[in-house]
């Protein structure tokens, strides 16, 4: 599998629950673009409306500028393809304060661009902190030992 876009800030910023793969419905020229490599998915969510998922804040430039057409939207709602069992079991989940569907990273699966959705609840800054300990002493420890 080859990573498009990964979200680096969402491991540092939430702490995942539960994660899903989901299929993502694109344009023919966004489908380019996005194996090219040009998929941002910082600061991007997903959302629930109306039984469906869709992405927001995602921003996929066009392949050829200079050849899109007029009304191309580089960070329009893209719908998320799911399984209804799997959307009802995160609607029910992001019933609970603090919770959010935060894109992890974006990828290609036989040729298909899949999307890595993560159940989040946002980390307190002293949980961030501790992480941030935790890797400077395995770091400190690793280089010790060679």
């Amino acid at each position: 599998m080859d990573d498009i876009a990964e979200n680096r800030r969402a491991r540092h910023d939430y702490e995942i629950e539960m994660a899903a793969e989901a299929g993502i419905e694109l344009t023919g020229q966004e489908v380019k673009s996005a194996k090219g490599g040009r998929f941002q998915i910082a600061g991007a969510r997903a959302l629930i409306r109306g039984g469906e998922v869709w992405l927001v804040n995602a921003h996929i430039p066009p392949y050829q500028p200079k050849n899109a057409p007029a009304n191309y939207e580089e960070d329009r709602a893209r719908r998320l393809l799911l399984r209804k069992d799997e959307i009802k079991k995160f609607t029910g989940a992001l019933n609970e304060k603090g919770r959010m569907l935060i894109p992890l990273r974006v990828y290609l699966k036989r040729g298909f661009i899949k999307i890595e959705l993560g159940l989040g609840r946002m980390k307190r800054t002293s949980d961030r902190r501790e992480d941030l300990k935790k890797r400077a002493h395995i770091r400190e420890m690793r280089q010790n030992k060679i």
